[in-house]
């Protein structure tokens, strides 16, 4: 069987502290996931993607929107489950050479950004790449200087994080050819609890709305 070279895989598990049931609560007019789905399905550059999940509403809800589904076992969805293990779990089901991992969490994607992410992982050979934004946020008492003159650091925001499938299997995030990718800060919402879920729902209907 050949080998799938790029997979997409959207972790979604039932599960959610922070926003009970995230991942198919309704947002700007449909269940969150839907928006990460939508998105792999108009990439051209994914072979192949699949939703990861143990939970059967969820399931049932891909499958509607024609995505494959991964059946994931209980173990690998609690909240001590590692993310890594969830991937690793999904390139046992479905062997590729590198993984494109989709957090439904960040639903705040461009047109063609996960194609442009693959592009310049290609382009610049790397092992890893993380999409995100510069960070000038410091520990109250560590700063002496004013904000212009704070170098900041690049943190990684979940939108999309692409790895070889030899880094997944060695347990690894980020590899020594590690890309980062600087995208909007419209893009960067990451929905962790019931505040990023109202911020992330006004950027998704101001977007909507531009363009009616």
């Amino acid at each position: 069987m050949k080998k799938t070279k790029y997979l997409g895989i959207i972790p979604a598990r039932g599960g959610s502290k922070g926003v009970p049931r995230k991942n198919i609560r309704m947002i700007a007019g449909k269940p969150l996931i839907a928006w990460t789905i939508e998105a792999a399905k108009k990439s051209k550059l994914l072979d192949r993607f699949v939703v990861s999940t143990e939970d059967k509403e969820i399931a049932e809800f891909a499958r509607s929107c024609d995505a494959e589904v991964i059946d994931r076992p209980p173990e690998l969805a609690t909240d001590t489950a590692s993310g890594i293990s969830v991937i690793q779990h999904a390139l046992a089901v479905i062997n590729a050479k590198v993984v494109v991992i989709l957090q439904p969490n960040a639903p705040i994607k461009d047109e063609g950004l996960i194609d442009e992410c693959i592009k310049r992982f290609e382009e610049k050979g790397a092992e890893s790449l993380a999409t995100g934004f510069i960070c000038m946020y410091e520990e109250y008492g560590t700063y002496f200087e004013n904000r212009q003159k704070r170098k900041g650091f690049f943190y990684d925001d979940g939108n999309v994080l692409i790895l070889t499938a030899k880094l997944v299997r060695q347990g690894k995030l980020i590899g020594e050819k590690a890309e980062r990718m600087v995208i909007s800060r419209e893009q960067n919402v990451e929905i962790d609890d019931p505040f990023d879920f109202w911020l992330a729902e006004q950027v998704l209907l101001k977007r909507i709305k531009e363009r009616e």
